[in-house]
């Protein structure tokens, strides 16, 4: 099946929204070590360019969830494919996801990491569909809002593919 992307996000406005939101965490959370837990695998460049443009003590951390199976569309069913290697009690922890679109899989996370008993717990998104919610999890902190389209690049993917693009593109089939 043939596709095409159209670029809807520049690598320049990516780093350039990252950096913000970092200035905005540090802002909120003056002097405190973080905690981020990236989001395997679509968040990893995002939080990787966070990471590096926060001033803060901050510790690494990841968890892989999976409800896609390899579409375009949710299945609904969040599974943990692997969990934090970190103990989380007592810290500040953000969650770092490279979108929010049904809301379903970070509405799961943030219960499944509240019982663990963070000091606090937020959530940074590089995108958020908020037209195609399903349920309406907290985001304290999101780059853009985009289009209710299927979007690759900067660590999204379809059917693995697209991650390495610096950008974020819309997929198309021709």
């Amino acid at each position: 099946m043939p596709v095409h992307l159209d670029v809807l996000i520049s690598e320049e406005a990516i780093q350039k929204r990252t950096a913000e939101l970092a200035r905005q965490i540090e802002t909120e959370l003056p002097g405190e070590p973080i905690v981020l837990i990236g989001v395997l695998k679509g968040s990893i460049h995002f939080l990787s360019d966070l990471g590096r443009e926060l001033k803060a003590d901050t510790e690494i951390d990841f968890l892989q969830t999976s409800s896609y199976h390899g579409g375009k569309s949710s299945t609904g069913v969040v599974q943990i494919r692997k969990d934090l290697d970190i103990n989380i009690e007592g810290l500040n922890v953000i969650i770092v996801e490279d979108i929010v679109d049904t809301g379903i899989t970070l509405n799961h996370l943030r219960e499944l990491l509240s019982t663990r008993k963070p000091k606090s717990l937020k959530v940074v998104a590089l995108l958020s569909k908020e037209g195609s919610r399903k349920v309406h999890p907290s985001v304290e902190y999101i780059g853009f809002e985009i289009p209710n389209e299927f979007v690759v690049g900067y660590g999204l993917d379809y059917e693995e593919r697209y991650r390495n693009l610096p950008y974020i593109a819309i997929l198309r089939e021709d």
